[in-house]
């Protein structure tokens, strides 16, 4: 199988490839300059250093000639800050190019297409009688609209399978995790003798088993749209943090007391004044964010596991992932930032 990927140096993309052509398929790739130094970027994969927003119809076609699948690793996520109004930042990002590059896909051949979405979807539709995720959650909406046109673009000839990630565990050499923000949020707390957290909890995966499961989509033969929710791993808030912070040295045994949201929700407006001071519109509202954190957004591995995950040690992947986070809070690292292609 050949396949042509938007984003396969970033933390994710590269990780597909290298599991792609561990598969024994040809890998393509468009992404944006710099590469991160020490990545772990496959030789065998063809990589075409470009904006492809910059590229034009016929200059997309050519790099899609010959290829059976496409695989979308790119865009931005909820931590990205944007002015308003937000939806437009998402839609440039995670809509619009597959908006145009499906019908490119048709007109090529190519017969599939994977796209990383998010586990926010699986929220909403789990959800149907909390209307304000969406509604008050412009992230969340773009995420939705976004399988929309996923859907849509399918025929009897192309398939898409969305792949609705939720939190990712491990590192890139050279890349700035995304657990900073983590960091930063906590930091606060170190000299108070507990830290006060949501009682939810999560899904997660590390970014090898995400390589897995794009592969894995990818090969997937199924007509038709489907989206899978995917983890392998469901811990709660305070499970997680135990691990955070013996990852930043401060032992397993710190005391995290969970809070109900309205709580929370009373401390979030520092948060709102920031954003509103910076002119950032947020795309998950940051009052309704404590709701969503109460609960246990967990997901069935089974999903994950069809599309060929195997076992991996999460444990040690939020590890490495703080630590290195750590280290980038600290200033002790200049590493690239996390972006969208």
């Amino acid at each position: 199988m050949k396949v042509f990927m938007i984003g396969g140096t970033g933390l994710l993309g590269c990780e597909a490839a290298i599991q792609l052509i561990k598969r024994g398929h040809t890998v393509k790739s468009v992404a944006l300059p710099p590469l991160p130094q020490g990545a772990p970027i496959p030789e065998e994969m063809e990589l075409i250093m470009a904006n492809i927003n910059e590229k034009t119809d016929d200059e997309v076609l050519e790099m899609l000639e010959g290829c059976d699948a496409f695989i979308f690793a790119a865009g931005v996520d909820e931590r990205v800050e944007f002015k308003a109004p937000v939806y437009d930042s998402y839609y440039k990002f995670n809509i619009a190019p597959l908006e145009r590059i499906f019908p490119l896909c048709k007109k090529a051949g190519v017969k599939r297409a994977v796209v990383l979405g998010s586990y926010f979807s699986f929220l909403a539709k789990e959800y149907p009688n909390r209307p304000e995720f969406v509604t008050e959650n412009q992230y969340i909406k773009s995420r939705l609209d976004q399988e929309k046109v996923c859907e849509e673009a399918c025929d009897e000839n192309f398939s898409v399978k969305v792949l609705e990630l939720p939190y990712i565990f491990g590192t890139q050499p050279g890349r700035k995790p995304v657990w900073v923000i983590l960091i930063e949020q906590i930091k606060m707390m170190d000299k108070l003798p507990c830290t006060l957290y949501p009682a939810g909890g999560t899904a997660m995966l590390t970014c090898r088993q995400v390589g897995e499961v794009i592969a894995g989509a990818a090969e997937r033969e199924k007509p038709g749209y489907e989206a899978f929710p995917i983890g392998m791993y469901n811990l709660t808030w305070k499970q997680f943090l135990k691990i955070v912070y013996a990852a930043r040295g401060m032992g397993e045994n710190r005391k995290i007391l969970s809070i109900p949201p309205v709580f929370m929700k009373m401390g979030m407006g520092k948060i709102v004044k920031d954003y509103q001071a910076r002119g950032i519109d947020s795309g998950i509202n940051p009052l309704v964010l404590p709701y969503i954190m109460d609960i246990n957004l967990f997901i069935d591995p089974k999903y994950a596991r069809e599309l060929t995950a195997t076992e991996d040690d999460i444990k040690a992947a939020i590890t490495d992932s703080i630590k290195v986070s750590q280290a980038s809070y600290d200033g002790k690292v200049e590493l690239l930032e996390m972006k969208g292609e």
